[in-house]
């Protein structure tokens, strides 16, 4: 079964550096969104689009575009009215504990340290000092993602008379208690 439809672009039909899906961050705290695309810079080798960079009639910035690896984040200073919303991004990783020391070295805080996952991999997650929450998964030799399995629901689920997994567990505390940070 496709999953492709004719209306999306994939491939060589995107501009340079788009996926088919380009997350938004809409960040307020510390910086704002210039401080969130320095973190992005220094914690993932990110670069910024200058070409990008605009700033609306009040001062902030209402758009921004960092890339990370061959995937572009796009960010905007959230404005006073707007209802907080935590970015939720994932990246892959080639030493999942490496980016979290560096994260925590720029003021994230680890949500879920770096632990055996599905697959193979390692997953860590990070909450950034914007209050978005970063998955992290090293993926490498001997690992295997969701994608390269068989193109069907699992079997496993959960038991439910058992208590929750430490990488469940650490992500619901951190996303119930979430909530803008302290300007």
């Amino acid at each position: 079964m496709s999953t492709e439809h004719p209306s999306v672009l994939t491939g060589p039909a995107l501009p340079p550096g788009y996926g088919s899906v380009n997350p938004f961050a809409a960040v307020r705290g510390p910086g704002g969104c210039a401080g969130f695309v320095r973190f992005v810079e220094e914690v993932f080798g990110g670069r910024e689009t200058l070409a990008a960079h605009t700033v609306d009639a009040d001062g902030l910035l209402i758009h921004a575009e960092v890339r990370v690896g061959d995937s572009t984040i796009m960010c905007a200073d959230a404005k006073p009215q707007w209802a907080f919303t935590p970015a939720l991004l994932q990246v892959y990783v080639a030493d999942v504990a490496e980016v979290v020391d560096r994260a925590v070295a720029h003021g994230a805080e680890v949500v879920t340290p770096p632990t055996a996952f599905h697959g193979g991999q390692r997953l860590a997650r990070l909450l950034d000092p914007w209050h978005g929450v970063w998955w992290l998964f090293e993926y490498g030799p001997g690992s295997t993602a969701p994608s390269e399995g068989p193109d069907e629901l699992p079997r496993w689920r959960p038991d439910p008379d058992a208590p929750p997994s430490e990488v469940f567990r650490t992500v619901d505390e951190a996303m119930t208690h979430l909530g803008p940070p302290l300007p």
